[in-house]
């Protein structure tokens, strides 16, 4: 009677138990799938932020800051107390250029979360690129002393440094980047930039003009430019030409004063044993100013220059007046344009003027490090150099070419180019040379 009742109540706990088993596997499955609805919509936010900050990127690599800023809007209106996505804002107004906007995003950022190295890095390079190298020099101190074994804050001090001419502690910094970071390009970078910078530049060079009404013409130069300080430099060159069987050399210096807050200006003459076929003598001197526009625009910055140049031949005196503009457009293109009014005035005959003009596109081509490939092509009209007598108005003419410019290296560089002219009378000129430089 016993072991019956123990049996009865042994199935009856075996029963129950299994009961409970699928409860608490119900009751488990209930815990999990709330747990998960619980936290979906965290793991969709952390999903989505990549997937925005992607955006972004891509817009920002196009350079459509108007779609990369209406992104970051976005989430800032979703999120205006996230201090990472103000600071994503503040990336984009400083990768487009608006330098004032991006620090005063960054100032208001640093008085809610002062403690991120990450925004006093950001608000410095923005001054750095202001030209406020003061105080990016103070903000970077801020962020070093948040994160001082950070090698990236360290090679950014050091280019704060540098760039204020404290050279000897900027070397120490990029040293200590060094030291936490032995892969840092930046540090590396920094330290190369320390060294000296060539003062001088040796040019040679060698041009060739293949005419169908007479035979070729060759010429040849060698110039040597020197940068005594930042305010003066020198130029002296000598050319040698062949024209006709007819040889003649010619001898040129000039001196080059800056002022950052007023550009350059050069004064400069020739004189050389002419043989009839160049000019006796010359003289000149150049205006020429640059002004900084915004990187956020199609025209990123403007240079002018301008002035007279005399030409003194055995049998004629020119006056030529130069002005050129160039453009910088973003990714390293340029465009040029040039303007010339000659006077010419041969012996026996009234002055005549005479126009021309000429327009130049520069564009890149290949960049690997130190080594670019950039080329260009230009159309002149009525565009006369002079350096020869049959070249001083005599004509008209429209001139078609292009050169390449390859550096080996920030101390060395090659450039050829070639043009095919057409003259009036049926008259063509097909020229080409190159030249060679090395700096020092």
């Amino acid at each position: 009677m016993v072991r019956l009742k123990l049996a009865v109540n042994s199935e009856d706990a075996w029963s129950r138990a299994r009961i409970l088993g699928h409860q608490g596997l119900v009751a488990l499955a209930v815990v999990w799938l709330s747990t998960l609805w619980i936290l979906a919509p965290r793991a969709r936010g952390q999903q989505a932020a990549p997937s925005w900050q992607a955006e972004v990127r891509k817009y920002a690599e196009a350079q459509d800051w108007t779609a990369a800023l209406s992104i970051v809007d976005g989430e800032v209106a979703r999120a205006p107390q996230d201090m990472d996505v103000r600071a994503w804002r503040a990336r984009v107004l400083a990768w487009s250029g608006r330098l004032s906007e991006a620090a005063q995003e960054y100032t208001e950022i640093l008085k809610a979360a002062p403690s991120d190295p990450d925004n006093w890095l950001g608000l410095a390079n923005v001054y750095a690129r202001e030209g406020r190298n003061q105080e990016a020099l103070e903000d970077l101190n801020r962020a070093i002393a948040l994160a001082p074994d950070r090698a990236d804050l360290r090679a950014a001090r050091g280019r704060a440094l540098r760039d204020l001419g404290s050279r000897d502690e900027a070397g120490e910094e990029f040293k200590k980047a060094l030291a936490l970071d032995p892969a840092s390009a930046e540090a590396r970078a920094g330290l190369l930039s320390l060294r000296p910078e060539p003062r001088h530049e040796l040019r040679f060079g060698e041009g060739n003009d293949l005419f169908n009404f007479a035979a070729a013409n060759h010429d040849g130069w060698v110039s040597l430019t020197s940068r005594w300080s930042a305010h003066w430099s020198t130029n002296a060159a000598g050319s040698y030409y062949r024209r006709g069987g007819v040889d003649a050399e010619k001898f040129l210096g000039s001196v080059t004063a800056r002022q950052p807050e007023w550009g350059a200006l050069t004064f400069g003459g020739a004189a050389g044993h002419d043989r009839g076929v160049i000019p006796k003598s010359e003289a000149f001197f150049d205006y020429d100013h640059g002004w900084r526009v915004s990187e956020s625009r199609i025209v990123r910055g403007a240079e002018f220059s301008c002035g007279p140049h005399w030409y003194w031949y055995a049998s004629a005196r020119i006056l030529a007046l130069n002005g050129m503009s160039i453009f910088y457009l973003p990714r390293q293109w340029s465009w040029s344009l040039g303007f010339t009014e000659s006077r010419s005035h041969f012996a026996g005959t009234a002055a005549e003027w005479r126009p021309s003009g000429t327009t130049r596109l520069t564009f890149p081509i290949a960049n690997q490090g130190q080594r670019r490939l950039s080329g260009n092509v230009f159309f002149a009209t009525g565009t006369e150099n002079f350096a020869q007598v049959d070249q001083i108005g005599q004509f008209s003419s429209q001139t078609y070419g292009g050169g390449l410019r390859f550096q080996l290296s920030t101390l060395q560089e090659f450039t050829g180019s070639g043009a095919y002219q057409k003259r009036t009378q049926s008259r063509s000129d097909t020229s080409f040379g190159f030249t060679y430089a090395i700096r020092f």
